[in-house]
C-alpha cells in the first residue's frame, strides 16, 4: 500500500461522523468486560473454582441460548422504544454479569448469570449495529464498523491481557481465587462508570414507534436474512466447536494456565483489531464479498494446523493468524447486511442475525468442551473446517454478485 492509499484509508476515517465515532469509543469498556468473561470464564470456572469442564461448557451455552431467544424480541423493542436505551441496558446487565460470575460457585446463580450474560449480548447486537448505521450513514457505513470492530477486538485483546494482574495481587497475598475476584469487579466497575456517557448519543425518532410489535418482524429484508442464515449457521456452529473455550483448550493440550494462554489470546484479539482497520480498503481493491471470501478461506487454512503444532507458542501463533484472517471479515459481513436490510427493520434484522449465529455457536460449545474433556483435542477443529467450507461456497453462491445501494450509485457516477 502506498503513501496515498494509505493517506485515503485514514481519511476514511475522519470523514466518520462525531455521533457514531462516539458510539464507537463507548463501546470499548463494555467490549472489555465481554473479553475477559469469553477469554477467561472456561478456565475459571475449571481450574480456580473446581467445576468440571462440560460444566463449564454449559453455562457458556446457556449464555448463547438465552442471547439467540432474547435476540429478535430485544431487536423489535429497540426499534420500537430506542435503540440507545437498549444500549444503556445492555451495558449495565454486562457489569452485573462479571460480578455475578466472580463471587458464587452457586450451580444455580451461575446459570442466572449466564441468562443475564445472554440478555446483554442480544440488547447490544439488537442496538448497536442498527444504531451505528444510523449515525454513520451510508457513505461511512464500512468505516464505522470496521473502527468499531478495531476498537472492540481491542478490547477483548486487552481483556485477555488483564488476567495476569491477579499474579499482581497474589504477590499481595491473595489467593488465586480472590485475585480473580477483584479483577473481574474492577472491570465491572469501569463499565458502570462509563454509562450516562451514553446519554450523549442522539437517537432520531420517526413515526415508525407507532407501528405494532408485529410490523416489526423484518419481512421486507426476509431473502437477504434467509440467505445469509443460510451460511451463518455453519460457521458459527464450526466456531463454537473451539473459539469460546481456547483458554481450557490450551491448559489440555499443552497445561498453562490462563495467566499465559490469556495474554496469547489478547495478542490475537489486538492484532485482529489493527486487520480490521484494514477491511475498507480491501473492499475497495477487490470487492466486498471477494474480501470476505478470501480472508475466510486463508483462515481455515490456519485453523487446522493449530491442533498440529507441537509447542504451545507454535499453537498460539497459528490460532492468532487464524484469528485475524478470520475476524478482518466481520465488520465487511455486518455492514453488507446492514445496508442491504431496510432502515426501518434495522434493529430486528441485528438481534435475528445475532441469534441466527449465537444459537449454533452455543450449542457447538458444549459440544466442543465436551471432546475436549474427553480428550479428543483435535476433533473440534477438524469439524469446523468442514463446516466453514460449506459456509464460505455457499456465501459466495448467494452474494457473489450482491452491490450494496452505495456501490450501484458510485458505478452510475463514474459511468460503469
Amino acid at each position: 500500500m502506498g503513501p496515498e492509499e494509505t493517506s485515503s484509508l485514514f481519511n476514511e476515517y475522519r470523514a466518520i461522523p462525531s455521533q457514531a465515532k462516539l458510539l464507537v469509543y463507548l463501546s470499548f469498556v463494555p467490549s472489555v468486560a465481554i473479553g475477559l468473561i469469553y477469554t477467561d470464564l472456561s478456565f475459571f470456572l475449571t481450574k480456580v473454582q473446581g467445576m468440571s469442564a462440560a460444566f463449564a461448557a454449559t453455562v457458556i451455552m446457556v449464555m448463547g441460548i438465552t442471547m439467540v431467544v432474547a435476540s429478535l424480541p430485544i431487536g423489535i423493542l429497540a426499534d420500537r422504544y430506542g435503540r440507545r436505551r437498549f444500549l444503556i441496558i445492555g451495558n449495565l446487565l454486562a457489569s452485573l454479569t462479571l460480578v455475578m460470575f466472580a463471587v458464587t460457585t452457586s450451580p444455580v446463580l451461575l446459570f442466572a448469570a449466564a441468562i443475564i450474560e445472554g440478555l446483554t449480548e442480544a440488547a447490544f447486537a439488537a442496538s448497536l449495529n442498527a444504531l451505528l448505521t444510523e449515525k454513520a450513514g451510508a457513505s461511512s457505513r464500512t468505516s464505522a464498523f470496521s473502527l468499531y470492530s478495531f476498537l472492540s477486538n481491542t478490547a477483548w485483546g486487552i481483556g485477555g491481557f488483564a488476567i495476569p494482574m491477579v499474579l499482581v495481587f497474589q504477590s499481595l497475598g491473595l489467593n488465586s481465587r480472590e485475585s480473580h475476584v477483584i479483577l473481574y469487579v474492577a472491570v465491572a466497575a469501569l463499565s458502570i462508570a462509563i454509562t450516562p456517557l451514553l446519554l450523549r448519543v442522539g437517537e432520531s425518532r420517526t413515526s415508525e414507534s407507532a407501528k405494532s410489535i408485529g410490523q416489526f418482524l423484518p419481512r421486507k429484508s426476509k431473502n437477504t436474512l434467509l440467505r445469509y442464515a443460510a451460511t451463518s449457521i455453519l460457521i458459527a456452529f464450526g466456531a463454537g466447536l473451539f473459539v469460546p473455550v481456547m483458554a481450557l483448550w490450551f491448559s489440555l493440550a499443552y497445561n498453562v494456565s490462563d495467566v499465559i494462554s490469556g495474554p496469547v489470546l489478547g495478542i490475537s484479539g489486538l492484532l485482529i483489531a489493527v486487520t480490521t482497520l484494514m477491511a475498507p480498503y480491501l473492499a475497495r481493491r477487490i470487492g466486498l464479498v471477494r474480501a470476505i471470501v478470501a480472508t475466510q478461506l486463508f483462515s481455515t487454512v490456519f485453523m487446522v494446523a493449530v491442533p498440529l503444532s507441537p509447542t504451545f507458542v507454535i499453537a498460539g501463533v497459528v490460532y492468532t493468524v487464524r484469528s485475524f484472517l478470520m475476524n478482518v471479515s466481520n465488520p465487511l459481513v455486518t455492514s453488507m447486511i446492514m445496508g442491504l436490510v431496510s432502515e426501518d427493520e434495522r434493529g430486528a434484522a441485528s438481534g435475528l442475525n445475532a441469534a441466527i449465529w449465537r444459537f449454533p455457536n452455543s450449542i457447538s460449545t458444549g459440544i466442543g468442551g465436551s471432546m475436549m474433556g474427553a480428550g479428543l483435542l483435535s476433533l473440534p477443529f477438524y469439524l469446523a473446517a468442514v463446516l466453514y467450507v460449506l459456509s464460505i461456497s455457499f456465501f459466495w453462491f448467494f452474494f457473489h454478485g450482491v452491490k450494496l445501494p452505495e456501490e450501484k450509485a458510485r458505478a452510475v457516477v463514474s459511468g460503469v
